[in-house]
């Protein structure tokens, strides 16, 4: 299995990506951010994500210091919210519990929120120069290839084979650089499809390749049919042009954004208006449905019913929130299809305006 190292490590010193953002200065904070940041997002989504994020927060202490809001701010549109609500409790925890050095034990760091043994081993193996291996979805992809693993990699049995796989293929020397390559190797070689075989530094050895089945591997997660939940949002306008937000719970879906209010029905929505706000012909406040549109989760497809009512005066004594201008609520922690809508809806008004 030497051979596989040192092939994959001859490539990576050619064709490897040696200047991504996170490769420079590379300190255990830096290359965390990066590896939260990188979690089933590609990499060049990420690099403008990264660069704001460690402009705005260079340290780690600076990290912990800041507000959450903030921090959601800056990973509005990345998706999987909770990554960044994991990054900022773990900084936070770090500076109360370890000085505000990143602890450099495995255990230590696994025990921290969002971490687990896949980014561990990629802190610690590129960042403080200790061989552990790494299992990333690239990985899980190249070593499925090259050992012709049968099974979904997702399955507990499946997995520990591949991390076994993983741990006799790591090389006693140049880990940090085997860590990246073999990343490397997924991410441009090895990719899901249209895989360039004949440029891969271990086609020689790769079992999926012998045996004509490089498409077959990694096996497809077992398909299920995502339900579809409903929702109607309303996108409440003030006379003076200030939108209407609530911040979400934490911890759910998207916690700690700030939103529209969400509803489950249109019937819903207009029952939870007071008298005086509720659509007649004749009254200055209108509600306008706008178009339906869907937003995909990893359980679920959520069908969303936009609604927009302009004039309001007051909110609901009931109704947790608050007005923010309409101009500058786009720069809020919002989820994707909320930023969405808001973006649409500063667009509109000020061609109406």
């Amino acid at each position: 299995m030497q051979n596989f190292s040192k092939a994959l490590l001859s490539w990576f010193d050619v064709h490897g990506r040696h200047d991504l953002p996170w490769q420079q200065d590379k300190t255990p904070y830096r290359v965390w951010v990066s590896e939260i940041m990188l979690q089933q997002t590609q990499v060049q989504t990420v690099i403008p994500y990264y660069e704001r994020f460690m402009t705005s927060f260079p340290t780690l202490q600076a990290l912990a210091e800041a507000d959450q809001e903030s921090v959601l701010a800056h990973w509005a549109g990345l998706g999987y919210y909770a990554r960044g609500r994991n990054l900022h409790k773990a900084a936070q925890t770090i500076l109360q519990q370890h000085q505000g050095e990143f602890p450099s034990d495995f255990e230590a760091i696994v025990a921290l929120p969002g971490i687990g043994r896949s980014t561990a081993g990629a802190i610690l193996s590129i960042a403080l120069q200790q061989r552990y291996p790494i299992l990333d979805g690239n990985v899980k992809r190249v070593l499925s290839r090259y050992f012709a693993v049968e099974g979904w990699p997702g399955e507990k049995t499946v997995e520990a084979q591949l991390w076994s796989q993983a741990q006799m293929l790591t090389p006693l020397a140049r880990f940090d650089d085997y860590t990246q390559a073999i990343m490397d190797l997924g991410a441009t070689l090895c990719t899901r499809s249209k895989p360039r075989c004949d440029a891969c530094p271990v086609a020689h050895g790769c079992a999926a390749l012998a045996q004509g089945r490089v498409a077959e591997f990694p096996f497809s997660k077992p398909k299920k049919t995502l339900p579809v939940r409903r929702a109607s949002f309303l996108m409440m306008l003030n006379q003076q042009r200030q939108l209407w937000l609530t911040r979400r719970p934490s911890p759910g879906i998207w916690g700690g954004l700030w939103s529209l209010p969400q509803f489950e029905s249109r019937e819903d929505l207009i029952a939870a208006l007071n008298p005086s706000m509720q659509t007649t012909e004749d009254s200055p406040a209108s509600l306008v449905k706008w178009e339906e549109f869907r937003h995909t989760f990893s359980h679920y497809h959520l069908q969303i019913e936009p609604h927009r009512l302009d004039r309001v005066q007051e909110a609901p004594a009931e109704w947790q929130g608050q007005w923010h201008d309409l101009d500058k609520a786009a720069q809020l922690g919002l989820p994707a299809p909320v930023k969405k809508l808001v973006e649409q809806l500063e667009k509109e008004d000020g061609q109406n305006g």
